[in-house]
């Protein structure tokens, strides 16, 4: 009972927040405006935690600032937003002085060591002063160091199994070693003179092994959550601010998450629970609590478990849910030029009942429906990207250079080096999760009696998420933006699926339609499976019930809203926030539990050699017969 009323006071106390009157809130502004207001207010703090950067070394340097030609107040925020503390001011007669105020109306406010305003206009002789500042090295946020340390990792402990596992993939998917993934090796292919006198094919049709749904299914099904808006707005998102350097670094962390995907989603089908009535529950609360128990961590993993709880719920309403609403809305309110700032909070109510109607169902609904959404939106977006590539064919190793030497220079993009490099980072784990451990739970309902199976599986997926799709993105914006007709990079995040809407259509007019579509689908498919991924979290902190189910999914259709609601900037900032604190309880239990990865990885591996030494002396492949 206690559990029941503190799901239910959780879910009611976002409703208190946002309906409570503020100081954000009593101006004449919408209902948007005001949702967009209060959402920042509350969420901020924990936003700047989880992205606080960590400095390597410093660096100190004078910039100089020509008053007649720039905004000083602009410029000098914008130097503040690139970290660089300003420690004083040359003036044109040398004097040091201090910056006490930024802004004062319009005006930059100089005070000199005896606290003198020196106003600007008095400068008018020498309008030129000279910043002098200091500025890390390189700093970098702290949770994208563990990100990638542990991507880093697993592709080295696994013997780079992002590439020797690549084939095996594809032929565990097409169902090739389905027989044994259901039976057991050695219930098909062992010694038979031990059992002498039975019918095997009577035993493959009564045994089968624990699980929901096929690998296939569960690959759609993840992929639903991960081949979505990420692919589309994201990268746009990435190359408005980190310029076509950052796809170069999105490859890159493509690359490296397979082999995390590989990691968290054979933990995920070995430590699953089963319930009685078939109901898999799987995903890193369960192996970081089972699986850590085995080494006589259980309280720390208890400790994981419950953290990692709290942070998916929150990803489901952020990356899973909000940046999802927030984008189709986008589009769908430029596409039809819908008038006032309330036209996103309508989109978000509709799109809030269509979600409602699905997420009753459960995972085999969801596995039903994605499995054919995912493969045709996809087929879609991918057909289009392809057919501008193709009339663009001469200009994509011109794309390709660009991409190349932005990666290692930062072409004056703000941030430099460093700051592409973090923008390719982060989008590209947004977009495939890798490392995140939701796609644990998806998988975790595979059929069969090899979790290492499923673990091969996943790791098709950053490679088709990031390496291939997102790439494909942003070669269509850098190709039909080399002009630089539709945005400049390096700018503040304002728009995302609009960006790739207009790079479309710039060869294919209209496409935007069928985008808008695409899009919608996207993320209509993505929410669906994250409120499945959410729904696992919410279960584990509360407990499995009628009562509690409904409470989080009335929680969750709220966030749908919310997110159609608030800007960009604001549901970015929060759903990367969210999704990458998973990142941190996931990649520390995983990284403890490697050597339990590679024990499965070789008993799948020695499987597959049993069944193939089998069947070239003769045996019969059952692979079909069942």
């Amino acid at each position: 009972m206690k559990k029941y009323l503190l799901s239910i006071f959780i879910a009611i106390l976002p409703i208190l927040i946002f309906s409570q009157e503020t100081d954000l809130q009593k101006d004449e502004l919408s209902t948007s405006q005001k949702i967009d207001a209060t959402f920042k207010n509350y969420t901020g703090w924990f936003v700047d935690g989880i992205f606080a950067e960590i400095p390597f070394g410093e660096i100190s340097e004078e910039i100089s600032l020509d008053l007649t030609k720039e905004d000083p107040v602009k410029y000098i925020k914008t130097v503040e937003n690139d970290t660089v503390h300003i420690t004083g001011i040359r003036l044109p007669s040398n004097r040091i002085a201090t910056l006490i105020t930024i802004e004062s109306g319009n005006d930059l406010t100089i005070r000199d060591e005896n606290s003198l305003v020196i106003p600007i206009s008095d400068m008018s002789s020498n309008p030129s002063v000279t910043l002098m500042a200091q500025a890390p090295y390189a700093s970098i946020p702290w949770v994208l160091i563990v990100l990638i340390g542990g991507a880093l990792f697993f592709t080295i402990y696994f013997k780079f199994i992002n590439v020797t596992g690549f084939t095996t993939a594809f032929a565990v998917v097409r169902g090739k070693y389905e027989d044994i993934e259901k039976h057991g090796v050695d219930t098909l292919y062992g010694d038979q003179t031990e059992n002498e006198g039975e019918n095997i094919i009577e035993t493959i049709r009564d045994d089968s092994a624990d699980g929901e749904v096929s690998h296939f299914q569960a690959l759609t099904a993840a992929l639903s959550a991960t081949v979505g808006l990420g692919n589309i707005a994201g990268v746009a998102v990435a190359l408005s601010i980190g310029g076509p350097g950052a796809t170069f670094w999105m490859i890159v962390a493509g690359l490296l998450a397979m082999a995390s995907k590989f990691a968290e989603c054979t933990l995920g089908v070995k430590y699953r629970d089963v319930g009685e009535d078939g109901t898999v529950y799987g995903g890193p609360m369960y192996y970081l609590t089972k699986g850590l128990k085995t080494k006589g961590m259980g309280g720390f993993g208890k400790v994981l478990a419950f953290l990692f709880a709290i942070f998916v719920i929150g990803g489901s309403f952020g990356g899973g849910n909000m940046f999802q609403a927030n984008q189709a809305a986008a589009q769908f309110v430029k596409l039809f030029e819908l008038e006032g700032s309330n036209a996103g909070l309508y989109f978000g109510l509709v799109m809030a009942g269509l979600v409602a109607v699905v997420i009753i169902g459960g995972i085999k609904r969801i596995a039903k429906v994605t499995e054919k959404v995912v493969p045709f939106m996809a087929g879609i977006y991918v057909l289009a990207s392809l057919i501008i590539l193709g009339a663009n064919w001469h200009l994509i190793d011109d794309a390709f250079v660009l991409i190349y030497q932005g990666a290692f220079s930062g072409l004056g993009i703000a941030g430099g080096l460093i700051g592409v490099m973090i923008q390719g980072i982060r989008r590209g784990a947004f977009s495939n999760e890798a490392g995140v451990g939701s796609a644990a739970i998806a998988h975790s309902a595979v059929r069969t009696k090899y979790p290492a199976s499923e673990g091969i599986v996943a790791l098709l997926e950053p490679f088709i998420d990031t390496v291939v799709i997102c790439t494909m993105t942003a070669l269509v914006i850098v190709i039909t933006n080399f002009d630089g007709q539709f945005m400049q990079y390096g700018v503040e995040i304002t728009e995302g699926v609009e960006i790739t809407a207009q790079a479309f259509d710039t060869v294919i007019p209209h496409f935007s339609i069928i985008l808008t579509i695409a899009v919608i689908l996207f993320a209509f498919s993505t929410m669906i499976s994250w409120s499945y991924y959410g729904m696992q979290g919410w279960v584990y902190l509360f407990g499995k019930g009628k009562i509690t189910d409904l409470v989080y999914k009335v929680l969750f259709l709220f966030f749908v809203v919310v997110g159609a609601s608030i800007s960009l900037g604001a549901v970015i900032n929060f759903s990367d926030a969210m999704i990458f604190a998973m990142v941190v309880p996931n990649i520390i239990g995983v990284v403890l539990l490697s050597p339990v990865i590679k024990k499965e990885l070789k008993k799948y591996y020695k499987a597959i050699e049993t069944k193939r030494e089998a069947i070239d002396d003769g045996a019969t492949d059952f692979t079909d017969k069942h």
